[in-house]
């Protein structure tokens, strides 16, 4: 049997990653191999993975030796960054530095970037519509991760993906429907009537998988998405797989950056930027070559069907992460 190709992953026990792994794990006849890089190799995730037949090793993505270990004889890299852990922009930046120059010094011949846009570059700091947060940013999450980009390109043949909102965030992460005073359910986003493209965590890792099929693709941005939809919308789809009202709450962005959770701030000024936006922020995503990267990739609805009773039904507000 020939030997194939190893694909070291960045957070393979996390969303993104681990989508990536799986997808390569559930093709016997891939061309690639799994390097699943993790901080605890005895986790129930790596584990897993190793059972399915991934190579796990240890790896930190603040640790730039234990990166450059890791890339070592590899093909190309899945390389993410895990802002909400520390919710440091500097920390993310050093991050994709780190794992872009250990790249460069293992000759990988490519590498997926997992990325968002800059939004400073559509809204200066100057710009008065949004507040600038810490003092250099207006969507810290996104910001980081964009001005990380020519890092990646200047060191590999990278594809830079953009990702869009994972609707896991409806289970995980506070976003799901809420129940108000008046005992209806409902879901809160600063978005008007504009379309919020989404996508299930574990297609992300689908199409990058089908990133590194198409060779082709490296040098390229590649936007993701698995539908565009206005916050109605989603609701609706809520009602149906809930079986009960669920209405869409639309609140102006200050509310929302007013919440008070963690993070609230930065994504009131997200969802703000994708509300302003929205022809940029759709557009840069591609349904299309979306599904055609990954043919199984879910619509919400779909998504909501397989992962409803997962949706927890709580009564106070929360937060969501992209």
């Amino acid at each position: 049997m020939p030997k194939k190709d190893v694909i070291a992953v960045v957070g393979a026990t996390g969303a993104q990653g681990g989508g990536l792994a799986r997808a390569i794990l559930h093709e016997p006849k891939s061309r690639f191999a799994v390097r699943a890089l993790t901080r605890n190799v005895k986790s129930p995730a790596a584990m897993e993975l190793a059972k399915l037949g991934a190579e796990v090793v240890a790896a930190d993505v603040d640790d730039a030796e234990s990166l450059k270990r890791a890339f070592d004889g590899a093909y190309g890299a899945y390389c993410v960054t895990f802002f909400w852990a520390h919710f440091s922009p500097e920390k993310e930046m050093a991050e994709a530095a780190a794992m872009a120059h250990a790249a460069r010094d293992a000759g990988l011949r490519h590498v997926i970037w997992s990325s968002l846009e800059d939004t400073r570059k559509l809204v200066p700091l100057s710009d008065s519509r949004m507040p600038t947060l810490m003092g250099k940013y207006k969507v810290p999450h996104f910001d980081a991760k964009g001005a990380s980009d020519d890092v990646f390109r200047a060191a590999v043949p990278t594809t830079v993906l953009l990702t869009s909102l994972y609707w896991d965030n409806f289970i995980s992460f506070g976003m799901g429907p809420k129940r108000g005073a008046d005992g209806q359910l409902a879901i809160t986003l600063p978005m008007g009537d504009a379309k919020l493209p989404g996508i299930a965590a574990e297609d992300i890792g689908r199409c990058a998988y089908g990133i590194f099929q198409h060779g082709e693709l490296s040098g390229k941005t590649v936007g993701i998405a698995g539908e565009f939809l206005t916050g109605a919308q989603m609701a609706a789809e809520f009602t149906k797989a809930l079986g009960q009202p669920v209405r869409y709450n639309n609140v102006p962005p200050d509310v929302y950056r007013g919440f008070g959770f963690p993070g609230a701030e930065d994504l009131g000024n997200m969802f703000q930027y994708k509300r302003d936006f929205e022809a940029q922020f759709c557009g840069a995503r591609d349904l299309a070559l979306s599904r055609q990267l990954n043919p199984a990739l879910q619509t919400f609805a779909a998504w909501l069907a397989a992962n409803k009773d997962r949706i927890p039904v709580e009564a106070s507000a929360a937060g969501a992460l992209s």
